[in-house]
């Protein structure tokens, strides 16, 4: 099994979100030696902003392409490759202004390609991307999984839904969610998180000894 783990947390060490995805995927390797793993980390290497040769780019036969536009659309290839590689994904982030990171917006901009990995046809769009498992792990200063601030989470609707659009509809989520009220929720929202992280790779172990 191929796994994609990508983090874009800019909290670096100190991210939870990292923490736990990057402890979930060596966790899938050990239990499997033959799993691979690809890391994607968005704040040491971000990818650029999608701009005018991106767009214009894409639509552009290759071989009329400007060196510009050529480097542009391989960013894009190369990331869409590494997504197409991977059986499992793993997509880490903070919640950030009541949404992903920019740096993850980044790689969802690059992702989404009409052609590669979505395609319209006389029945509407149809997502090229399938076949996958991912793994959602967010991490946030509340609580956003229940409660009155339920409304303010558009980053888990905004994944699945943009996910699902390109064919990545079997998607968990792992919250890490509290963080910011006090030390002692913050051991808790780790504990339960690393408890659905054994819970996942625990059944992966029994599916693959079937």
């Amino acid at each position: 099994m191929s796994i994609l783990l990508v983090t874009s947390s800019p909290r670096g060490a100190a991210s939870h979100s990292t923490r736990i995805a990057t402890e979930f995927a060596e966790k899938l390797v050990t239990a499997d030696p033959s799993n691979t793993l690809v890391v994607r980390d968005l704040v040491a290497n971000p990818l650029p902003h999608i701009d005018a040769d991106y767009s214009t780019g894409i639509y552009t036969p290759a071989e009329a392409r400007t060196p510009r536009q050529a480097e542009v659309v391989g960013v894009s290839d190369v990331v869409l490759d590494e997504l197409f590689a991977a059986d499992t994904v793993i997509l880490a982030t903070g919640f950030i202004n009541f949404n992903i990171s920019s740096t993850l917006k980044s790689w969802v901009d690059h992702i989404a390609r009409s052609g590669r990995s979505f395609a319209y046809g006389e029945s509407g769009p149809k997502g090229l991307v399938t076949g996958k498992k991912v793994y959602i792990v967010l991490a946030s200063g509340g609580i956003y999984s229940e409660g009155a601030a339920v409304q303010f989470d558009h980053a888990i609707p905004y994944l699945r839904g943009v996910l699902g659009f390109l064919g990545m509809t079997d998607v968990d989520v792992i919250r890490i969610e509290g963080v910011g009220m006090g030390p002692d929720a913050v051991t808790a929202a780790l504990a339960k998180a690393t408890a659905k992280v054994d819970a996942v790779v625990a059944s992966q172990q029994v599916a693959a000894a079937a």
